[in-house]
């Protein structure tokens, strides 16, 4: 048996994740300080937090990498991975999701469940993450740890159970009471260190009763034992109700719910025992499923040292000191420094030549690291993220991250001639780090594209070109990322014949169009019989249909969710070619498709509006007027709350105008939701000048 400090069992991969501005960095920083890997409280409005070190996240007070920390809270090893909350870096969120055994959800104690906690709460479901919630912000004007507990109950599960709830309300917000020991818990000491138990006050203690009561019914409904015991009117100790409460989280059939203050210092230390109590070691989840690259087999690895070795890359990053950071998390078997790994995706393999831990942006060399960790190493040239690394006798793919599409793109041209293969390098790195960030060159314009998921994804992106890579370049504005698709079935059938006088060419193909589902992406059947085309024209015939699809038919924008399929041909002993047939599948795809009825794609944005009443009627016609289609007005904290889906060209500018329509007491949010074919009278704008 490896020799490793701590048990699988004693081990915790969690996260931290939210809406914007819920306080998860603020979370964060306590418990770095609770732990003792900080010896400082790093705060975000002064710009010195462990967690975002980017000078982008520090001037900006958001968090915009995953940081990966790695601390020990009463013998547990927990490593602790703080993720974005804004929509625009959701990619970040998603793959740090993937490799967590559970996660805290922190949300806003004044503004309860926010959009983006939705779009959070989905993305744990489908990862089926486990979680504990933490209410924050309860010192605030305006909170309430009761409205924001509804919120949860009423938007995101039936299943949350308080198991602490506060004593006072914003200003007068003096601690806890904690419903399985029946104590209030006061913070005293200069950062909240000292958790002193005391008695409940008198006034309290008919509330927290009920809450209890509430509780226990709760968690013994999850447990057949318990739930006979409290009709028998037994007394249910408290060893009891944690262990029905801790296989109910992992069974996904509750929520712990605890509340605080985390820049006041209250309650953010029951985070951590609710991390070890109630979220799950490896052991809990057992293994992980992959296939085997060579026969497409499924197979099982166990979380065990003992197991070939296996890991998934979730993150690549730059770090200024040590070159390209991949990090990984282990699922099974063990890693020396110095072994040669494969990466399954690719059948290449690679050199371990440093395996580190991470302290966020400070480092910790180790020799070894075992099953259920998460580690970093530098040094790797063809791994990123979503990749599987595992040992090359017992090879196995891991089940893939996947990212939505970019719905925004700008152009990019270096200031001068001669920085223009360093732009292009410096973007690489980026797309290789960034899996929604792409980049794309235009061989006949000469122009790059860079394409991302929002306007303060591509505004980050500039100031890193900038900052970290020394690269001055003229951005244009953003505009939209359609998509074109055709919405009709049609056929083409195309020659391309030369002959100029020694070797001619000949490439002969017949092809047919099919609309697929939208998202489903481009699908090539070959239908060829007999021999039509030898095998050897058939690759670069789909290369062909590949490159005209994604330089458009309507308005040179890339053609998606459409099937080819090459049934029929004829070709030339002697003239034909692997070119000549990459330019007919071109040619008869250019025909088919405008036959097909092509059209325009838009992304279409799920928007949400937050304003005062006064102002409503206003903010309803200005999202009318951008083509948005209103679908549910709400009520929340005393705000008018608009959901409505808009087009993405519309929205362009749309924080200014807000302000102006407000007097800047509005705010919004937006993430992509879906493509839907652009009205005719906008396409027409859209071909005769590409308008935003």
């Amino acid at each position: 048996m490896a020799n490793r400090t701590h048990p699988l069992e004693k081990l915790r991969n969690f996260g931290i994740i939210a809406h914007i501005d819920a306080g998860k960095t603020t979370v964060s920083e306590r418990l770095l300080f609770y732990t003792g890997v900080s010896h400082k409280i790093g705060e975000v409005h002064e710009g010195d937090t462990v967690m975002d070190w980017m000078p982008q996240e520090r001037e900006r007070g958001i968090t915009i990498t995953a940081a990966a920390i790695t601390m020990q809270w009463k013998g547990i090893q927990m490593n602790l991975i703080d993720t974005p909350g804004h929509i625009d870096f959701t990619a970040e969120v998603q793959r740090s999701l993937r490799v967590l055994d559970g996660a805290c959800v922190v949300f806003d104690g004044v503004a309860g469940v926010e959009p983006q906690s939705e779009t959070v709460w989905r993305q744990a479901d489908k990862y089926g993450t486990p979680r504990i919630c933490f209410i924050n912000k309860l010192d605030r004007m305006g909170a309430s740890f009761e409205k924001s507990f509804q919120s949860i109950h009423d938007k995101l599960t039936k299943n949350a159970v308080a198991i602490t709830i506060p004593i006072g309300i914003e200003a007068d917000f003096a601690g806890v009471i904690d419903l399985l020991k029946m104590k209030m818990l006061s913070y005293e000491g200069e950062m909240g260190e000292n958790v002193v138990e005391k008695e409940i006050p008198a006034e309290m203690l008919q509330k927290a009763k009920q809450w209890r009561e509430k509780m226990i019914d709760m968690i013994a409904g999850s447990d057949e034992k318990l739930t006979d015991k409290l009709l028998g009117g037994q007394e249910i100790t408290r060893e009891e109700l944690m262990a029905a409460l801790r296989a109910a989280t992992l069974a996904f059939k509750l929520v712990p719910v605890f509340c605080g203050t985390a820049l006041k210092n209250k309650g953010t230390q029951l985070i951590l025992d609710g991390v070890i109590d109630y979220l799950p070691s490896p052991m809990d989840i057992g293994q992980v499923k992959g296939t085997d690259p060579n026969t497409g087999a499924e197979i099982e690895r166990k979380f065990s040292d003992e197991e070939p070795f296996a890991a998934l890359v979730f993150k690549v990053a730059t770090d200024p000191f040590v070159g390209q950071l991949t990090f990984f998390r282990v699922y099974s078997g063990v890693l020396n420094k110095g072994t040669y790994l494969l990466n399954s995706v690719t059948g290449e393999q690679e050199r371990i030549s440093r395996i580190l831990r991470m302290k966020s942006n400070s480092r910790e060399e180790l020799d070894v690291i075992y099953a259920g960790e998460i580690g970093a190493t530098v040094g790797l040239k063809n791994t990123v993220t979503g990749h599987t690394l595992c040992d090359k006798d017992k090879p196995v793919v891991l089940e893939k991250i996947s990212f939505p599409e970019p719905v925004i793109a700008m152009r990019v041209e270096p200031k001068t001639k001669a920085d223009q293969e360093k732009l292009i390098a410096s973007i690489r790195k980026l797309t290789q780090e960034d899996p929604t960030f792409r980049i794309k060159e235009d061989i006949e314009t000469g122009e790059t594209i860079i394409s991302g998921m929002g306007e303060l994804h591509l505004d980050i992106i500039q100031d890193r070109l900038r900052r970290e890579f020394n690269v001055d370049a003229n951005f244009g504005k953003p505009q939209v990322a359609y998509r074109e698709t055709i919405t009709a079935e049609s056929q083409a059938e195309e020659k391309y014949v030369r002959q100029s006088g020694g070797k001619g060419q000949y490439g002969h193909v017949k092809i047919r169009l099919a609309p697929r589902e939208r998202g489903a992406g481009f699908e090539f059947v070959d239908e060829i019989k007999g021999g039509a085309i030898p095998k050897e024209f058939i690759k670069p015939t789909e290369k062909g249909i590949i490159e005209a699809l994604d330089k458009g038919i309507v308005a040179g924008y890339p053609m998606v969710d459409v099937q080819v399929t090459l049934y029929d041909g004829s070709f030339h002993e002697v003239d034909s070619s692997e070119f000549a047939f990459k330019i007919a599948g071109s040619m008869a795809v250019q025909a088919g498709a405008k036959a097909a009825k092509p059209v325009i794609l838009e992304p279409i944005m799920k928007t949400e509006v937050i304003t005062p009443d006064q102002f409503f009627g206003t903010v309803i016609s200005d999202l009318s007027s951008r083509r948005g289609k209103i679908e549910e007005t709400k009520e929340r904290m005393g705000m008018k709350v608009i959901d409505a889906m808009v087009p993405l060209s519309e929205m362009f500018g749309y924080a200014t105008a807000l302000r102006s329509l407000t007097e800047g007491r509005a705010s919004f949010t937006m993430e992509f939701n879906k493509y839907e074919i652009v009205p005719n009278n906008v396409a027409q704008q859209i071909i005769e000048g590409k308008v935003k």
